[in-house]
């Protein structure tokens, strides 16, 4: 079998043929290529003036002039003189009709061996063809790159979900939805970096190794650095180092970066994800809360073109006022029981007990209203909703509400059910911290591995003197997956962490 012949075979089925035998032809095509001083691989630029959907788009500006367009080949139909293939680049494809006598004999040959896969570069003139696709009539056809492996079966694609987030980089070429959702991700943090700065933000960057990895509850991941011969820990937040930025005189600080929780995978929890924190000195929780509703209404808006998003199949309103309810009253609206009546742990866990709330022996009432939560009202958050003045058992890190020192200031908001963002009225009186790291530490050497730990130059920081602050932690993984109708944090996220592969 020739080499043409072959070719035409890989339009059928992959899994269906021996790998390997295809990479061989492939392998010799390149050989070939080399042997006539030809190598793709060392051409080391190529001119692209314009991309596919800039072209289809505003066809009128273009018909009939020259363009040059780059891209990996996803079809190929081969009719005698003329053929027709199509090239995806990063906005999408486009039809290129190469024909013989356009292009020349030989060049013409060169084209029929390119395989699907390859990385090609166009030359030509735009038109429509009868059928009315916006076409480029070529004149120059250059391999720029030689695919060495097939590319999955054209129509079953990349579908088996663990090797769609093993292999994203195959994943992006097959699946446009895919190259849509991460195209957008990257338009969101673009929208929130305008919102912020519009808002006189600043943005800046903090340690990712630190010694106390606090300003959250979770577990870190633990390393040790050689040079200092110290065990560190990858941040599990970005809190306490903004906050001494706040006290270092930055009125309204934030940063997007990555943080690191040593905890399991599901579809909304990855161990290494995408968090912005941002704090503003001189305002509180309301503030923050006022905030938030107009920055999630403006990227809406920006990114999608409206404020009504639909998530899977469930249409959730952006445009209007956001609820606003305290946890005590959620849990009483969807349970019946009334935490502003319960005065103990006694009392909170008999009734933990006659609900079936699981719970430990060291939680404490705050604790069982906070499970009850979970359990009861956390899912009927669909619609956006802030829910308020948390106990303060489970916010080592916030104000007190002045009128009820056994709640905080403190909000969380759901969307769909799913926690979006946690904000404070922040704790800044450096001995009430203190007192607040002693019972965090407690609970540590009790077992929680969870526990905050005191950190001494977070202490010096707030004797120093941090301004009245409010400051607020975001999930963009999760707000991507709402503005993206993705099921699960590893369709927005272009590595998601997996399991290893064992040979």
């Amino acid at each position: 079998m020739g080499n043409e012949a072959k070719e035409k075979n890989q339009n059928q089925a992959a899994p269906e043929q021996d790998i390997n035998k295809l990479m061989q032809v492939r392998l010799e095509k390149l050989q070939e290529l080399q042997a006539q001083g030809r190598d793709p691989f060392e051409i080391v630029k190529y001119d692209v003036t314009h991309h596919s959907m800039e072209i289809k788009n505003d066809y009128e500006a273009f018909e009939g002039k020259e363009v040059t367009v780059a891209g990996r080949m996803m079809s190929k139909r081969v009719m005698g003189k003329a053929s027709f293939c199509s090239v995806l680049d990063l906005q999408g494809s486009i039809q290129a009709y190469v024909a013989r006598d356009a292009v020349g004999e030989e060049p013409y040959k060169d084209f029929k061996k390119l395989d699907i896969g390859d990385i090609i570069g166009v030359r030509g003139t735009v038109f429509k063809t009868k059928t009315g696709e916006i076409s480029i009539h070529a004149v120059e056809i250059t391999l720029l790159t030689k695919s060495m492996k097939p590319l999955p079966e054209k129509y079953h694609g990349l579908t088996d979900t663990d090797a769609r987030y093993r292999q994203r980089y195959v994943d992006l070429i097959m699946n446009s939805e895919v190259r849509e959702t991460f195209v957008k991700r990257s338009k969101i943090i673009s929208s929130i970096r305008r919102f912020l700065d519009d808002q006189g933000f600043m943005e800046v960057e903090t340690p990712m190794l630190v010694s106390n990895a606090g300003g959250a509850a979770a577990r870190p991941f633990e390393t040790h650095y050689n040079a200092l011969d110290e065990d560190v820990k990858l941040r599990i937040s970005l809190e306490l180092y903004l906050k001494r930025l706040i006290v270092g005189g930055l009125e309204r600080v934030y940063e997007i970066g990555r943080v690191f929780r040593n905890e399991g995978l599901d579809t909304r929890h990855n161990p290494e994800f995408t968090l912005m924190e941002l704090y503003q000195a001189y305002t509180d929780y309301n503030g923050m809360m006022d905030l938030t509703e107009n920055m999630f209404r403006h990227v809406a808006q920006e990114v999608n073109g409206t404020t009504m998003v639909t998530y899977n199949d469930t249409e959730i309103d952006l445009g209007k006022p956001f609820k606003r309810i305290t946890m005590i009253d959620a849990v009483k609206e969807y349970t019946g029981v009334d935490f502003s009546q319960v005065k103990t742990t006694e009392e909170a866990k008999a009734l933990a007990d006659q609900h079936n709330v699981e719970y430990e022996a060291r939680h404490t009432r705050g604790d069982i209203l906070n499970l009850f939560f979970d359990e009861f009202c956390e899912e009927k958050m669909i619609q956006p909703t802030f829910v308020m003045d948390h106990p303060i058992e489970i916010s080592p890190l916030t104000k007190k509400k002045p009128d009820d020192p056994d709640y905080v200031q403190r909000f969380e908001l759901y969307i769909y059910g799913r926690e979006m963002c946690n904000a404070y009225s922040e704790l800044n009186d450096p001995i009430d911290q203190r007192e607040r790291f002693k019972a965090q530490d407690a609970l540590s050497e009790a077992g929680d591995e969870e526990a905050q730990h005191t950190d001494e130059d977070f202490l010096n920081a707030l004797n120093i003197g941090m301004p009245p602050t409010g400051g607020i932690g975001y999930g963009i993984d999760r707000l991507v997956m709402l503005l993206t109708n993705s099921p699960a944090i590893r369709d927005v996220i272009l590595f998601p962490t997996m399991k290893s592969v064992k040979d």
